[in-house]
């Protein structure tokens, strides 16, 4: 494990010494060729954690460094452009204009109150520290439940990652004003999609807030708290398509799952959600992989006798985003050319546009997101 965790480290550096802002095919090629290059010298070359450690930090910067939450709608403009006076607006108004593509339109960002609002909930769970001794934790997370959520329905679930910079906060989802919930209230309440629970917890498994909170190895570990912690815990407490009881089987619900992240969490999407998990998850929404995302050619070949259906694999990344660009495309963008199961612009999209490492366009993926899962579920 050490050694799989000085060769992340190294991947970063690497490609952020290596990465410029132009975006082609050839800087796909010479990324990949990188990452079998660093990965092979790893174990020969530890000393260079240090400047690894450098890249983790300029990458959580960059992270950090913009975001956005819901608008507050001009109170003289109609309901219906809006959806911000969700209690005089007419369902004749509710028009559903969202598209999967380039921008985020404006009427769905804003902030909607009253029945037409949905709402969070802050949840603790016992987890484990899997990365380290497997001693229980409590951990904690935020659930977003649709507007009207009843115990009479059942509900699909999303699971949202966070970045290496990040934690179940990261995406807003423990404010009033949380732009995932603005979307996910107006993609609903406009008739775009069904409403469904989104889920943000802390994607490091066993490890809280200032405990080595960079580690690399407890990204890794957290498919296992995903499998053996959280998903139950969700599945017991909340009305999903899961028939929970002990020792149930996960995978019967998985056509209900989706799992997506930026940064971290995209890589957590690919390396964990495809690689470790696709008998849980049938969605995957990755949002600027990071460097230590495994490549297409390897996730081709784990899943080279997979009998899951993938249902979709929605992929963006920005073009002058220098630290994830060229890891990213590395680990999807080929991947219809590779692996038969992805068929682009079947089950499968590669979205890149003018853009750095930040909400922008993280904002932009979960709304795009948002519209692809569970189309087929």
């Amino acid at each position: 494990m050490q050694n799989k965790i000085v060769m992340g480290l190294l991947i970063m550096s690497t490609l952020l010494a290596g990465c410029g802002s132009a975006a082609t095919n050839e800087t796909t090629k010479e990324a990949s060729a990188s990452v079998s290059t660093v990965a092979s010298d790893a174990t020969k070359e530890s000393s260079s954690s240090e400047a690894g450690n450098d890249g983790i930090a300029y990458a959580i910067e960059q992270e950090t460094s913009y975001s956005e939450e819901a608008t507050v709608a001009d109170s003289s403009s109609k309901a219906s452009e809006t959806g911000s006076s969700s209690e005089t607006s007419d369902k004749d108004d509710r028009v559903p204009t969202a598209e999967i593509g380039d921008k985020v339109l404006p009427k769905y960002t804003n902030l909607i109150v009253g029945e037409n609002a949905g709402k969070i909930e802050r949840i603790t769970y016992t987890g484990h520290n899997y990365a380290g001794d497997g001693c229980e934790v409590t951990k904690e997370a935020n659930v977003y439940l649709p507007a009207g959520y009843s115990e009479d329905k059942k509900y699909n679930v999303m699971y949202l990652l966070h970045g290496i910079g990040g934690n179940e906060d990261e995406w807003g989802m423990n404010k009033s004003t949380s732009r995932v919930k603005a979307i996910m209230d107006n993609l609903a309440y406009y008739g775009d999609i069904d409403g469904f629970i989104v889920v943000t917890p802390n994607g490091r498994s066993g490890i809280l807030e200032g405990e080595n909170a960079t580690g690399i190895e407890a990204f890794y570990a957290f498919g296992q708290e995903l499998r053996n912690d959280l998903i139950p815990y969700i599945d017991s407490h909340y009305s999903t398509y899961a028939d929970y009881s002990e020792g149930y089987d996960v995978s019967l619900a998985r056509d209900h799952r989706a799992i997506a992240g930026l940064s971290m969490g995209g890589m957590q999407t690919i390396n964990i959600g495809i690689d470790e998990c696709v008998d849980m998850f049938s969605y995957f929404g990755a949002f600027s992989a990071a460097p230590t995302s495994n490549t297409a050619s390897k996730t081709a070949s784990i899943l080279k006798d997979n009998k899951y259906p993938i249902h979709y694999f929605y992929n963006i990344c920005g073009l002058q985003d220098n630290i994830a660009y060229a890891s990213s495309s590395a680990a999807a963008k080929t991947l219809p050319a590779l692996c038969d199961q992805f068929v682009d612009g079947e089950n499968f999209m590669w979205q890149e546009l003018n853009g750095g490492h930040d909400f922008h366009i993280w904002y932009l993926g979960f709304y795009n997101f948002a519209q692809i899962a569970f189309q087929k579920g």
